[in-house]
């Protein structure tokens, strides 16, 4: 199986939203105004797109609070969760 693509969900205190970035690049794949509104329903998955990927969520001070792969059978046995 190939490498699933990784994202971040960081939090951007100069225009007070979340932004989800591929890992490496500039800018972001997409932009929520609250972090709910980018984990509810689905909403990452659709962002992420039909490749998958691996995206991990920041908190509001820069800890990691969890990891999210989609789709969820790309999921690495290994990996507890």
């Amino acid at each position: 199986m190939a490498k699933l693509p990784k994202f971040t969900l960081t939090h951007n205190e100069k225009k007070d939203r979340w932004d989800l970035t591929k890992d490496g690049a500039s800018r972001p794949t997409a932009s929520f105004g609250t972090k709910s509104d980018a984990t509810k329903g689905g909403t990452l998955e659709k962002a992420v797109g039909k490749d998958g990927g691996s995206v991990k969520i920041q908190k509001v001070d820069g800890q990691f609070q969890e990891e999210r792969t989609y789709p969820r059978a790309a999921d690495p046995k290994k990996s507890p969760g």
